[in-house]
């Protein structure tokens, strides 16, 4: 499913004032597209637009640890590189700016130290909403983090946890493995 220009030249303008740039042929067709709100699709149903995944605003490696710094966020790779294209390394390359802010968002919020153990890196599950897509941030388990996953998020069964935006807290093993799906209204 293609974007329509809309929703691509408010895409190019919000990343534009965030310093950031779209991928691809995304950027491309946005660039190419008139100005126009991004509020609704051409037929003026705003649904289809919201609900399906959106071309967001990526970061570099260097962007997102740069944030991740600024907010205290640490992160370990086991291979010690972020190499995308190695899976024993931890890389944020392709993050999606929101991915990244939901992270900052929980560490200000739960008030705990937060390890990140993966990102963008292969060798995680496929789909839409998967890693190498920049959706989702594994971090490493501790006692804070555990309790104010549990104690304010719902519980959905399996290990799983969900949050009022709508993001997925999962307890894979030795890891929270987060899905962020709310990009903040991009």
């Amino acid at each position: 499913m293609r974007p329509t220009r809309r929703v691509l030249t408010a895409l190019l303008g919000a990343a534009a004032a965030a310093g950031l740039t779209l991928g691809g042929a995304a950027a491309a067709q946005a660039s190419a597209a008139s100005p126009a709100p991004a509020s609704a699709s051409a037929s003026g149903d705003t649904r289809a637009v919201q609900d399906a995944p959106r071309t967001l605003a990526k970061l570099t490696h260097a962007q997102a640890t740069a944030k991740f710094r600024a907010a205290g966020l640490t992160w370990t790779s086991s291979g010690g590189c972020s190499d995308r294209n190695r899976p024993n390394c931890t890389s944020f390359d392709q993050l999606n700016s929101a991915t990244a802010d939901g992270a900052v968002t929980l560490k200000s919020a739960s008030k705990c130290a937060i390890k990140l153990t993966g990102g963008t890196e292969t060798g995680h599950a496929s789909g839409t909403y998967s890693h190498w897509n920049g959706y989702k941030l594994d971090m490493a388990l501790s006692s804070c983090l555990d309790s104010y996953i549990k104690g304010t998020f719902t519980s959905i069964g399996g290990s799983k946890w969900k949050s009022g935006s709508g993001n997925i807290y999962y307890r894979e093993g030795n890891h929270w493995d987060v899905t962020y799906y709310n990009c903040g209204g991009c």
